[in-house]
C-alpha cells in the first residue's frame, strides 16, 4: 500500500426495488476480465459498477428472494457465476443469463470454487454433499459425500476449505480427500484467504465470558510443507484478510472497525496501517492488480481505495461493452402555436379495416379484470412479469363479468374545486371575503345526511391542474378540530396519532420534548411535538404528518415488524395498528432518554410498573425481573360459543384486571433445570400509569360478542392497588365506592377516545378512524362529554352511544386510551417559555463548511422579540414527479401530486439595524432519491445536498425544521412571497396573524390575478432578480427573493400611510397587462416607476412622501377603502416587535435594504 492510497470513490449498495429500504452488499468481487466490481445483496440480487467512478453497469435478480443472500462469486470467460443457499446461477457480463441449476440436494449452500478442470466447479455448505456443475452444460454432474459443513473454500496447491467448526482442511484437487487439518479458530471461521504457497485464516474464539470474540492473531500455514507459521498479530482484531496478487508474502488484515494492516508474512514487524472511514466493516477485496481495494460497510456503501494516479483493477482488461446509443429523431420547433400537421402521418388510399360497420363487430371473450390499484405500488418485478401479495378480496378461482358496469358504490361524493366554486362566484370588489364565506358554509350532499356510514367511507383526495391546495377540504370538516391527509405512505396511522394527541400527559410530553434540545434526527417524540403544535395551531385547517410518517417509515425495525404500509396487503388492519402503538410508545420511551437518560417523568407517565415472576412448574425456582409495559393487551377468558347461555357474563372491568395482572402458562426456559418446562409467569403491580393503553386483541368471533353487547364499554374504570393485586371498578360499584369514600387508594380514569378498524364492504376497501372525546383536552373546564369522529380530513361530532357501540360486525375495535380523571384539562404550556434556542445563536454544520459570508448568525441580544418581522423564502427540488392519467377524451386527471423535499431556508432579520442581513442560510441533506433538481427555479445544482461534496452549509432536516419551529413559536412574523405553498411543503403551521405573504398585499381582488415577486420587483423598484442568461440558469436567490419580498412589504407599508393603495394597484396592474406581466429586458428601456418620484438624494430611498416612519409602529392609519380593509385582514400586516427591540425610528432608516 503506497502512501497515496486513499479513498477514491465511494457509491451506495442499490435497494431491491424502488419501494424497499436500502440494503447491505454480502458479498463483493472483483472481475479478472474487466474493470468491474460485484455485488451481491441479501435479496439475490447482483450489481456491477464500471471503473474507478464506480459506475452503473449490469444488475439483476439471480436469485429467488426466498433462498437469502448472494453467497459468492467465480469468474469465468464466459461469465459471471454466483451462488446462494439453494442454487448457482451464471450470466454474461452484460447480464444475459446462461443458465441457472436448483438441486434437490442443494439445501444450504456456503461456497463454491474452482476443480483441477477449468470448466468444471465444485459446490459445499452446511450439508453433507459436495457437488459438481459443469460451466459449459450448466448441469449437476457429479455428487460427493462429506462429513464436514464447509463455510468458505479457496483454490491453491490444494483445495482449502474452512469449516463450521473452526477447522481448515486442505482437500486434494484429485479425489478431494482430506489431506490436512488444523485447528486454525476455536469458534468459526470468519474470512481466509489461499495464494501459493500460503495460506492465512480470521476468526472467533470463545473467550472466558462464554461469548466468541475476534481473534488477536491471523494464523499462517505453509502449504508447501503443511505446517503451521508463526501468526500475525493484530490486536484491533483480525476479522479479514487477503494476499497480495503480486506480492507473494504480503497480505492485507483488516478489523470489524476499519484498521487496516498490511503486512509481510515472512516479516511480521514490518506493517503498513491505515484506518478507513466505517463505522463497521463487513467485507475486503483486492483487485487481481493488486492497485484497487474495495471496502463492504453496514451503512450500505461500498468503498474503493487505491493511488488515485494509477488505480486499475487488471493489468490487460477486456474493452466494456456498452449499449448502443439509439440514433435521435430530428428536433422540431414545437411550441403551443405549432400546427399539429407537423407530425407526419402516413395517407391510406383504402378503407381500413377498423372501420368495419358495427353489424359485423361482435364481442369475443371477456375484458381482463382490472388490477387493484391498492397493490399497485407493492408489485415486485420477477423473471415474467410483476407480483404483489394477493389482497384476498374475492373467493378463490371466483371469476367476475368483467363486460357488466360496477354499480356504483356508495360514497361520499367529491366535491368541487374551489376553483369551480370561484370561477361560479359573480365577480365584484372586495368579493373575496363572500367567496370564502360561501365556501365555508356549504352543505353536504343531501344523499350524505341521509345515510348514516357514508361518514365512516373512505375518504380521497381528488387533485386539479393546481395540485392539493384547490381541494376542499372544509366541505369534510366544518369543526375546529383538525384532520390529516391521506396521500402520504403509511397515513393508515392518522387515527392513532390523533388518539395520541388528544391525550393531554402525552401531548405535555412531546411537545416539552420537542422545546428541548434534541436534534436525533430520527426522533419520534420530536415529531409528535411537532405535530401536535400543528394541529393546535391548524384550527380546524387540515394538516398532514408528513415529516412523522417519513422518520417512522425510516425505522428498519419497523420494516422488519411488517408495520409499514406495504407490508399491509394482506394483513388485518387491527391487528397491524395494535402494533403500531407498541412500537410507537417504546420508541418515543428510547428517544426521550435519549436526552435525559436519567429521567423517569416519562415512565411516571406512561408505564405500569410491574415485576414479572416466572415459576418452573417442575422444580418450582422461580426468578423475578420487571415487567414494566407501556401497553396492555386484554386477554379474553375461554369461552365455548355452542354453549354461549351457560357461559359467565364478563365484564370489561373483569377483562382489564386480569390483562393487567396477565397471569399465563406456557413452555420456557429453565436455567435450574437446564431445559424447557412449563412455568407460569404472573405480574405484580407496584403502581400504574396515569395513562392507560390498551390493544383490544378482538380477533376472535367470541370475543366480539362480549363487546357487541350494549353498554360493555364502560367511559370510567376505577383501579385499586393493593400488595401488588389489582382491583377494577365499573359502573355501580365504581360510583358506590365514590359515594362512599372509603378506598383512599381508588383512581378513576376516564375513557379518551378509541380507534376502531371500519369494514364495510360496499363502502371500498378496510380503513382506520377514531373516536375522541374531545373536551377532556380543553383548556375550559367542560363537564359535559363531546365526542368526535376523526376519518382522516373527515371531522364531525357523534353522539357518545354511536362512538360506544359495536353490535355492527363492521366496526372492530383495536386501541383504547383511559386517562385518569384528574388530569383532565392539564394542558401544559409551560413548554413554550422554555424553548431551547441554542439553535439559532449558534453554527450547526454536518459537512463543516460555514454559511455565505454576507450570513451573520443571531447575537444573545437580539433574541427574537413577540411580534419580530423576519424574511423567509425556500427551495425545493422534486422527489417525485406528479402522476396524471391522461384519458381516452384527451382529458387529463392527476392520480398523483409531485412530491418536493425541502432544499434550502434563508431567515432574514425584518427590522433592527442589520435589518436584511440573513442568520440563517441552511441547505438540507436529502436522504431520498432526488429526480429534478429544478435548477432554473430553485438554485440548486447536483452535489449541493451531498456532504460529501457540498461546498455550502449543509444541516438535516430536523435541524432546520426545528430552527423554524424555533421562530415560529417565539411570535416571529414571516414576510415572504408564496408563503402558504412553502409552508405546507416544509410541513409546518403557521397562523395568519404570524404571515405577511406579498403575494396577497400586492392583489387586486377585481383583477383575479396573482403576481409573481419577479415582476413586482420591477413594476415597484425597477429591478431584474431571477435573471436567466443564455448559458447558465443560476435559478432563484432565496437570500435576493427574501430581501425583495421585506422591501415589498415596507414599500406597501408607505403606500399605506400616504393612502394611495388603489392609485398604485391600479397602475401595477395597468403596466402588467401591458407587459404580460413580465418585465422588460434590461436594454428595453426605462419607464415610469409607478409611484410619487422622489429626488435621488433622498437618504431613506423611497419613492413616496414621507409620513412618519414610526407612525406605523404605533397603530398605523387606519384604512380608507374597501381595498385596504381586505389587505389587512388577508395579508395579516403585523403590528410592532424587532430584533434587540430598535428604536422607532430604525424601522425606515439606516438599514442595508435602503
Amino acid at each position: 500500500m503506497e502512501a497515496d492510497w486513499n479513498e477514491v470513490s465511494r457509491v451506495a449498495v442499490p435497494a431491491a426495488n424502488s419501494h424497499t429500504l436500502p440494503t447491505i452488499a454480502t458479498t463483493i468481487a472483483f472481475d479478472d476480465v474487466q474493470d468491474l466490481l460485484w455485488v451481491g445483496n441479501e435479496y439475490g440480487r447482483i450489481t456491477s459498477f464500471y471503473g474507478p467512478e464506480l459506475q452503473r453497469y449490469t444488475s439483476v435478480r439471480a436469485h429467488p428472494v426466498t433462498e437469502g443472500p448472494v453467497q459468492q462469486f467465480l469468474f469465468h470467460e464466459k461469465g459471471i457465476i454466483s451462488l446462494s443457499l439453494k442454487s448457482v446461477h451464471m450470466i454474461s457480463r452484460r447480464g444475459l443469463t446462461q443458465w441457472h441449476v436448483a438441486h434437490s440436494e442443494m439445501t444450504d449452500l456456503r461456497c463454491m470454487s474452482f476443480t483441477a478442470q477449468t470448466s468444471r466447479i465444485i459446490v459445499a455448505g452446511c450439508q453433507r454433499v459436495m457437488l459438481i456443475v459443469d460451466i459449459d452444460k450448466g448441469q449437476v454432474v457429479d455428487k460427493l459425500t462429506t462429513e464436514f459443513d464447509y463455510t468458505i473454500m479457496r483454490k491453491s496447491r490444494y483445495l482449502c476449505a474452512a469449516t463450521d467448526t473452526g477447522s481448515v482442511n486442505a482437500l486434494s484437487l484429485t479425489d478431494y480427500s482430506v489431506v490436512k487439518s488444523w485447528k486454525a479458530h476455536g469458534a468459526a471461521i470468519n474470512d481466509m484467504d489461499a495464494r501459493n504457497d500460503f495460506l492465512v485464516t480470521c476468526g472467533f474464539s470463545v473467550r472466558h465470558l462464554g461469548s466468541p470474540i475476534v481473534d488477536p492473531l491471523a494464523n499462517v500455514y505453509d502449504l508447501k510443507t503443511l505446517a503451521p507459521l508463526p501468526p500475525i498479530p493484530f490486536h484491533a482484531g483480525a476479522a479479514y484478510v487477503r494476499m497480495h496478487p503480486k506480492l507473494h508474502t504480503t497480505s492485507f488484515v483488516a478489523s470489524q472497525t476499519g484498521q487496516l494492516q498490511v503486512v509481510d508474512l515472512m516479516n511480521p514487524n514490518a506493517i503498513n496501517l491505515r484506518q478507513a472511514s466505517v463505522t463497521f466493516m463487513l467485507g475486503l477485496e483486492i483487485s487481481p492488480s493488486g492497485e484497487a481495494l474495495a471496502i463492504n460497510d453496514a451503512e450500505y456503501s461500498i468503498h474503493l481505495w487505491g493511488s488515485p494516479a494509477k488505480i486499475r483493477f487488471n493489468e490487460m482488461s477486456k474493452e466494456i461493452e456498452f449499449a448502443d446509443v439509439a440514433t435521435r429523431p430530428p428536433i422540431c420547433d414545437w411550441s403551443t402555436d405549432a400546427p399539429l400537421s407537423m407530425v407526419g402521418i402516413p395517407y391510406y388510399h383504402e378503407r381500413l379495416l377498423s372501420a368495419w360497420p358495427s353489424h359485423l363487430v361482435f364481442d369475443l371473450g371477456s375484458p381482463p379484470v382490472p388490477i387493484d390499484p391498492s397493490i399497485i405500488p407493492y408489485l415486485r418485478p420477477v423473471e415474467l412479469g410483476h407480483y404483489a401479495a394477493n389482497p384476498k378480496k374475492t373467493r378463490r378461482y371466483q371469476v367476475e363479468n368483467t363486460r357488466v358496469l360496477a354499480s356504483a358504490e356508495p360514497a361520499l361524493v367529491a366535491p368541487k374545486f374551489l376553483s369551480e366554486k370561484a370561477r361560479e362566484q359573480p365577480r365584484s370588489d372586495g368579493s373575496a371575503t363572500e367567496v370564502s364565506e360561501t365556501l365555508s358554509t356549504t352543505k353536504l350532499d343531501s344523499e350524505v345526511e341521509e345515510d348514516p356510514l357514508l361518514k365512516y367511507s373512505n375518504v380521497e383526495i381528488k387533485y386539479s391542474k393546481f395540485g392539493v391546495d384547490d381541494f376542499d377540504f372544509k366541505y369534510y370538516n366544518k369543526t375546529k378540530f383538525s384532520g390529516l391527509e391521506t396521500h402520504i405512505a403509511n397515513s393508515f396511522t392518522n387515527a392513532l396519532l390523533q388518539l395520541f394527541k388528544f391525550i393531554p400527559l402525552m401531548r405535555n410530553l412531546a411537545l416539552h420534548h420537542a422545546a428541548s434540545n434534541c436534534i436525533f434526527e430520527n426522533c419520534l417524540l420530536c415529531e409528535m411535538g411537532y405535530l401536535f403544535d400543528m394541529l393546535d395551531k391548524a384550527n380546524g385547517q387540515n394538516c398532514q404528518a408528513t415529516n412523522l410518517l417519513k422518520t417512522f417509515s425510516g425505522f428498519r425495525e419497523a420494516s422488519n415488524l411488517g408495520l409499514l404500509e406495504e407490508n399491509l396487503t394482506n394483513k388485518a388492519l387491527s391487528s397491524a395498528i395494535q402494533s403500531v402503538n407498541r412500537f410507537f410508545l417504546n420508541q418515543i420511551a428510547h428517544d426521550y432518554h435519549m436526552i435525559f437518560p436519567e429521567s423517569d417523568d416519562l415512565e411516571q407517565s406512561l408505564a405500569t410498573i410491574a415485576s414479572e415472576s416466572i415459576r418452573c412448574m417442575f422444580c418450582r425456582n422461580e426468578i423475578v425481573r420487571p415487567g414494566n409495559a407501556f401497553v396492555n393487551e386484554l386477554i379474553y377468558p375461554t369461552t365455548d360459543i355452542k354453549q354461549a347461555r351457560r357461559n359467565p357474563a364478563f365484564r370489561f372491568s373483569d377483562i382489564l384486571k386480569s390483562s393487567i395482572e396477565r397471569e399465563t402458562q406456557n413452555r420456557g426456559w429453565c436455567n435450574h433445570c437446564r431445559r424447557y418446562q412449563q412455568v407460569a409467569i404472573r405480574k405484580t403491580i407496584h403502581r400504574m400509569s396515569p395513562v392507560l393503553m390498551l390493544n383490544a386483541a378482538a380477533n376472535n368471533p367470541a370475543y366480539r360478542q362480549l363487546w357487541a353487547i350494549p353498554g360493555w364499554l364502560p367511559e370510567e374504570v376505577g383501579i385499586i392497588v393493593e400488595g401488588g393485586q389489582v382491583l377494577c371498578f365499573e359502573g355501580e360499584d365504581l360510583l358506590r365506592l365514590r359515594l362512599q369514600n372509603g378506598s383512599p387508594g381508588l383512581v378513576v380514569y376516564e375513557l379518551v377516545g378509541l380507534v376502531t378498524e371500519i369494514d364495510i364492504t360496499e363502502h371500498q376497501k378496510p380503513h382506520l378512524v377514531s373516536f375522541i372525546n374531545v373536551n377532556i383536552s380543553s383548556r375550559e373546564p367542560v363537564e359535559k362529554n363531546d365526542w368526535h369522529l376523526f376519518n382522516d380530513f373527515l371531522v364531525t361530532e357523534v353522539h357518545p352511544d354511536e362512538a360506544l357501540k359495536f353490535n355492527q360486525p363492521w366496526k372492530l375495535p383495536s386501541v383504547l386510551a383511559y386517562q385518569v380523571k384528574n388530569a383532565r384539562h392539564q394542558m401544559d404550556d409551560t413548554w413554550k417559555d422554555r424553548l431551547d434556542t441554542t439553535l439559532l445563536f449558534h453554527g450547526w454544520s454536518m459537512n463543516g463548511c460555514p454559511p455565505i459570508e454576507s450570513c451573520h448568525v443571531l447575537m444573545p441580544d437580539e433574541k427574537p422579540a413577540h411580534g419580530a418581522s423576519v424574511a423567509l423564502d425556500t427551495e425545493f427540488v422534486d422527489l417525485e414527479k406528479a402522476e396524471i392519467d391522461v384519458k381516452a377524451d384527451g382529458s387529463q386527471e392527476m392520480i398523483r401530486p409531485s412530491k418536493s423535499g425541502l432544499a434550502r431556508v434563508s431567515v432574514l432579520r425584518g427590522s433592527g439595524l442589520n435589518e436584511g442581513v440573513p442568520f440563517l442560510d441552511d441547505y438540507i441533506t436529502i436522504k431520498e432519491p432526488i429526480v429534478d433538481y429544478v435548477t432554473q427555479y430553485s438554485g440548486i445544482k447536483p452535489g449541493d445536498l451531498d456532504p460529501r461534496t457540498s461546498q455550502h452549509n449543509l444541516v438535516p432536516l430536523k435541524v432546520a425544521y426545528k430552527k423554524l419551529w424555533l421562530l415560529l413559536n417565539l411570535g416571529c412574523v414571516f414576510v415572504g412571497h408564496g408563503l402558504a405553498s412553502d409552508f405546507r411543503k416544509i410541513n409546518i403551521q403557521v397562523p395568519k396573524a404570524q404571515t405577511v405573504d406579498t403575494q396577497y398585499l400586492f392583489f387586486h381582488p377585481a383583477k383575479n390575478r396573482r403576481l409573481s415577486l419577479r415582476f413586482l420587483a420591477w413594476a415597484v423598484f425597477k429591478e431584474h432578480i431571477q435573471e436567466e442568461t443564455a448559458d447558465v440558469m443560476q435559478g432563484h436567490n432565496s437570500i435576493e427573493d427574501a430581501r425583495m419580498a421585506l422591501r415589498l412589504w415596507r414599500k406597501f407599508q408607505e403606500y399605506e400611510d400616504a393612502g394611495i393603495i388603489p392609485q398604485m394597484l391600479e397602475e401595477i396592474f395597468r403596466e402588467g397587462f401591458r407587459l404580460g406581466f413580465r418585465p422588460p429586458p434590461r436594454n428595453g428601456g426605462d419607464l415610469t416607476r409607478p409611484g410619487t418620484a422622489v429626488n435621488a438624494a433622498s437618504g431613506s430611498g423611497r419613492n413616496t412622501p414621507d409620513v412618519g416612519g414610526a407612525g406605523y409602529l404605533n397603530g398605523g392609519s387606519a384604512p380608507s377603502t374597501p381595498g385596504q380593509a381586505f389587505r389587512r385582514s388577508h395579508a395579516l400586516t403585523p403590528s410592532n416587535g424587532s430584533f434587540g427591540a430598535p428604536a422607532p425610528g430604525d424601522v425606515f432608516s439606516g438599514s442595508p435594504l435602503r
